[in-house]
């Protein structure tokens, strides 16, 4: 008794048997894909040794291959019995159960409760299926080599399409078992029948019971060898109704089979997204598929970043699997979708990009609740939107309309830079907006934003955060960010800092440009100061 409470504390034990569970077990585990692949090998390796056997003396080295698969099936068989239920536990809760109420410990209930829980690991079908497995292997009755069968049936554990197809005979067990029925009665029917009319003429084929079945089913299933044919007009007679029936049979069967299939596939394409995503970590998830979410997404998959889409509309949801992005379809207001996109642990960023500013306000407070660590980027349709955003836990608030009417108001009578704006809302190729630091020493370091000159460069400069503990006086258009201001389209009598970061427009050679010119004058600085 000792002993079983020194398994249930012992870590050691826990762990090594977590472990095996997981193998064995846990769809989710990494090392069960690899475990799943290397015993699909020994099924379909070990099943070609036994059919070239059939014909073909098998050398030592594949008798030694057959003995190490079946020692893997064995071990395998072992450890899912191990892992079915703990021993130990039915134990310990006995002992209990006897101490709670003051009367003496017997080991027999227990060990019945233990050897129950066993047994309905044992008569399951699948441990079933893994104890036929092994008989092959038994040479002395060559009979059994039939239950090689059973080794191809193992490929129900370790495919996951298999495993589907298995639960659809589950689920439709009881219409299958009517059909079953069914064809046994017809085939019995019109044995019996054809035997009566067929059985023992001058010139027939039916001469026994047996040759009146087989020609039933052969006939039933509609496949019609023609190696047995009625003769008589009474047995013509029932070809022709037992055909029909067959039809029908067939039709049935297939119905039901199909229809029990497309209710699944659904199940099985969602597993195979959730299994998909939860392979993922540092990722985005994306809320809508509107017109500002698809740009966030197109975006996202240009820089190849990964990320996942929440969208209600089904036909969204097609149009961006059928891109071979990641996709749920469901409300993102919903906690459990989020659960599902992972927005709990391992998502690092969330985007709001519903028309909704209701809908976005609800995303982010239970974003912000599933996971205080996650950045969230919300989007607002009204400016009254914005303050609830980020009292909601919006780390960044973005306004589009707003902004487009911002951007178009300030740059109106100047083509140049608006066309550079349009750009990049289009998305054309090479055009991008940059940082770039006024480094202590460079040409920028106290110059005026007159008197640089970014239209030489090709640049449209966009706005300017100053330093740390440094603001810009008598500017209109100021934002506040974390800790810091974004002052958008500066006057040029503005004078520049160290450390005041510039938001500009442009080329990527026109910026990448600019940044080395900035790098050089603080060298050139520098070595005039030697």
């Amino acid at each position: 008794m000792r002993g079983c409470y020194r398994l249930g504390d012992s870590r050691r034990y826990r762990r090594v048997k977590g472990l095996a569970k997981h193998l064995l077990e846990d769809p989710k585990a990494p090392a069960k894909r690899y475990f799943d692949a290397l015993m699909i090998v020994l099924v379909l390796s070990s099943v070609g040794l036994l059919i070239y056997d059939v014909r073909h003396p098998l050398g030592s080295a594949a008798t030694l291959f057959e003995h190490f698969v079946v020692s893997a099936f064995i071990v395998e068989y072992l450890l899912r019995a191990w892992v079915h239920d703990d021993m130990h536990q039915v134990v310990i809760d006995h002992l209990d159960r006897a101490e709670l109420i003051n009367a003496p410990f017997r080991l027999a209930p227990a060990l019945v409760e233990i050897a129950a829980q066993k047994w309905a690991y044992v008569r399951s079908p699948l441990a079933i299926i893994d104890l036929l497995a092994i008989l092959p292997d038994y040479r002395a009755l060559r009979v059994l080599r039939i239950f090689v069968l059973f080794r191809m049936l193992k490929l129900f554990r370790y495919v996951g399409g298999i495993g589907e197809l298995a639960g659809v005979l589950k689920e439709k067990r009881f219409e299958f078992l009517m059909l079953g029925i069914f064809l046994a009665f017809i085939t019995l029917a019109a044995g019996t029948s054809i035997y009566l009319f067929e059985g023992g003429r001058g010139g027939g084929s039916i001469n026994t019971f047996f040759d009146a079945l087989y020609w039933a089913i052969v006939t039933l299933s509609t496949v019609g060898y023609g190696d047995i044919t009625p003769h008589t007009v009474e047995g013509r007679i029932v070809a022709m109704a037992l055909i029909l029936a067959g039809i029908g049979f067939i039709t049935i069967t297939t119905s039901i089979f199909v229809t029990a299939m497309t209710e699944r596939l659904h199940g099985m394409r969602e597993g195979h997204l959730r299994h998909e995503i939860a392979k993922l970590k540092n990722y985005t998830v994306v809320c809508g598929y509107g017109r500002v979410g698809r740009v966030v997404v197109d975006r996202l998959a240009r820089e190849g970043l990964p990320f996942v889409v929440i969208e209600a509309d089904e036909r969204k949801v097609d149009w961006v699997r059928r891109n071979g992005q990641l996709a749920l379809q469901g409300d993102a207001v919903r906690d459990a979708v989020l659960e599902q996109a992972g927005v709990r642990g391992r998502a690092d960023t969330i985007i709001c990009t519903t028309h909704d500013d209701v809908a976005n306000v609800f995303i982010t407070l239970s974003a912000r609740h599933m996971n205080p660590e996650i950045s969230i980027i919300a989007r607002a349709n009204a400016t009254e939107s914005i303050s609830k955003l980020e009292l909601a836990g919006a780390d960044h608030v973005v306004a589009p309309l707003q902004l487009v009417g911002l951007v178009a108001a300030q740059y109106v009578g100047m083509p140049v830079a608006f066309e550079a704006v349009l750009a990049i809302l289009r998305g054309a190729r090479k055009v991008i907006v940059d940082a770039i630091t006024a480094l202590p020493g460079s040409f920028l370091d106290q110059a005026r934003i007159g008197e640089i000159d970014f239209a030489a460069h090709r640049l449209v400069l966009f706005g300017v955060v100053p330093g740390a503990s440094r603001e810009l006086e008598h500017q209109r258009h100021v934002y506040k960010l974390r800790g810091r201001h974004f002052h958008f389209n500066p006057g040029p009598d503005v004078v520049l800092g160290a450390k005041d970061t510039l938001v500009v427009f442009g080329h990527e050679l026109s910026v990448a440009h600019f940044r080395h010119k900035v790098e050089l004058s603080l060298l050139k600085q520098a070595s005039s100061k030697r």
